[in-house]
């Protein structure tokens, strides 16, 4: 965490802020799929207490009585799986009322950094792609390739129905989003309590956070572990940034990527892999290519998420998993029933992990890797990049 903002931190806890009235109510879009929506359990920012390294920003989330922190000048109109939910930035607005995303550190940093009213309208669903789902109006009805065809009449299924089917359901995520965020701004009175009319709106900027349902799909992407494997993609979220900003009337709209990076950077993948290096490192050059693109020059920025991943707490989940997958072999040849099976996990585990790294494992975990472990460690670091790297493009754009 940088120096400058542990100080914007300390500020916010022992200094009341003064939010300007008068300026109009800054409104940032959280658009994507899971990772968006959030899967850090916050039971999970325990853990984020434990690292010294990050302790102003535990401060800013929990209070001293590790009670969450309700901040009432920043709100969230949300919309995803469980329907629409609607208040002051504070935890639970992840994929449940016990989750958080990264619209909680992004909202606070966006509050600390900005002293104005805000509001976040975050639309999120898990398991939606860009090549269909959000797929951008521009890019007109997904088309089923050669290899996808041939595939469905290998299995004797109806080829224009099948096609049919997918043109319906061609950008439905996009209409979704574009249409909420334009009803949320039509009902500003109503669903932000100090909205003043006066001063009005800007809509500031967009955060994409989205990937995992592109990345493993084969079929959309057969060349996928190739270079420019997944061309497509970059191709469709340019798209996307230029339709949401006409369908949305900001023709400059700051708009950040986040980079899947799930399991860290592929240099350092383990051996077991580093079969799926090629293939990460190909879709997350496909979704920082927008950002070099000359028209989005100084409007688009990316976010490297891979450099949020706690090492430290998947190694530790790696052990577990292999100390687990020994007892289990010992349970086979033993004949152990499954009460005797949880007690010899439960011994090898003491014997291999340190206390401090069992409390980790306990505290640190609440979801799989492809939900960055479900970690608030993670989760709020990645939140705290999506809000830096906005901060950059606003001030570039003064």
């Amino acid at each position: 965490m940088s120096i400058r903002f542990s100080l914007l931190l300390c500020s916010l806890l022992f200094f009341p802020v003064s939010i300007r009235a008068q300026q109009p109510l800054k409104v940032f879009v959280l658009v994507g799929q899971s990772n968006m929506q959030g899967h850090a359990h916050v039971r999970t920012l325990e853990h984020l207490g434990m690292d010294p390294a990050s302790e102003s920003l535990h401060q800013a989330i929990l209070d001293e009585q590790g009670t969450p922190r309700v901040y009432d000048d920043v709100w969230v109109a949300y919309l995803s799986n469980q329907g629409e939910k609607y208040g002051p930035l504070s935890t639970g607005f992840g994929a449940d009322d016990s989750k958080l995303g990264p619209e909680l550190t992004f909202g606070i940093a966006m509050r600390q950094a900005l002293n104005e009213p805000i509001l976040i309208i975050k639309t999120a669903w898990g398991g939606k792609s860009l090549h269909t789902d959000f797929r951008p109006p521009s890019a007109g009805a997904y088309t089923l390739n050669d290899s996808q065809i041939e595939q469905l009449q290998r299995q004797g299924k109806d080829i224009a129905e099948a096609q049919a089917e997918r043109g319906a359901a061609s950008g439905a995520y996009y209409r979704l989003t574009v249409d909420f965020v334009q009803r949320v701004l039509a009902n500003l009175p109503e669903l932000y309590p100090d909205y003043n009319p006066q001063a009005g709106y800007q809509l500031a900027g967009v955060v994409w956070f989205q990937g995992w349902n592109d990345m493993v799909d084969r079929g959309v992407y057969p060349n996928r572990d190739q270079p420019g494997g997944y061309a497509e993609y970059s191709q469709l979220l340019g798209q996307l940034i230029r339709d949401l900003r006409q369908d949305l009337a900001a023709p400059d709209l700051p708009f950040v990527i986040g980079v899947l990076g799930v399991n860290g950077p592929v240099s350092e993948y383990a051996a077991d892999q580093q079969r799926y290096a090629a293939v990460h490192q190909h879709f997350r050059d496909a979704m920082a290519a927008p950002a070099a693109m000359p028209e989005f020059k100084d409007t688009v920025a990316n976010v490297l998420t891979e450099k949020h991943w706690d090492r430290e707490l998947s190694d530790l989940r790696d052990r577990e998993t292999q100390v687990k997958q020994r007892a289990k072999k010992l349970q086979s040849e033993q004949g152990l029933d499954s009460t005797a099976l949880s007690s010899l996990q439960t011994e090898m585990l003491a014997k291999e992990l340190t206390p401090r790294q069992r409390e980790i494992l306990e505290k640190g975990i609440s979801n799989g890797e492809y939900h960055y472990l479900g970690s608030a460690k993670i989760m709020t670091h990645i939140g705290q990049g999506f809000a830096e790297a906005m901060q950059r493009l606003l001030r570039e754009n003064r």
